[in-house]
């Protein structure tokens, strides 16, 4: 079962009087229990497509010319944007960061299929790793340690210091 899973449940037409008709895609993603959905025009498939030839083989695309108001014909290029997707994912042991930006999906390297910290700009990938930096660090412990003028030793810290390490001994 792959981390990511794509589908393309539906479409819808917009007409503006600014440009000719176009389609929607509406495509739901689930990653990690999380699912968000985004819509896409064909040309931003299109323009995905072109993009990711130059860093991997991606699968063919469906075809650009269609009468883009036949429901017959729409459901078959849903159901083809689907595919390529699912192909994609499928295909690859590491998407690249355009797929994933086109998906809206943040890049993390704890998880699969994902490149590591793909949105740092680092020269190598050493450096591209997170790694886990202490938050705070005491030169010594201050409640085993109280400072020296402190007057009242911290009593609770006593008790169970004497209490575990010397059981036998009698408190003062």
């Amino acid at each position: 079962m792959p981390p990511i899973r794509v589908s393309i449940p539906s479409f819808r037409s917009e007409i503006s009087s600014l440009e000719k008709g176009y389609t929607v895609f509406k495509i739901e993603v689930l990653m990690n229990g999380r699912q968000h959905a985004i819509e896409k025009r064909y040309s931003e498939f299109h323009a995905l497509h072109k993009m990711l030839k130059k860093s991997i083989k991606p699968p063919e695309v469906p075809s650009k010319h269609v009468r883009n108001w036949v429901p017959k014909v729409l459901e078959q290029r849903r159901h083809g944007l689907e595919l390529y997707l699912q192909t994609i994912i499928m295909e690859n042991e590491v998407l690249p960061k355009i797929f994933l930006d086109f998906l809206n999906i943040r890049h993390f390297p704890s998880v699969p299929k994902t490149e590591s910290c793909g949105s740092f700009e680092t020269d190598s990938d050493e450096l591209s790793k997170l790694t886990h930096q202490p938050v705070m660090h005491y030169l010594r412990d201050p409640y085993l340690f109280p400072t020296a003028h402190d007057t009242f030793a911290n009593v609770v810290s006593e008790g169970v210091i004497h209490g575990v390490f010397y059981p036998d001994l009698q408190p003062r």
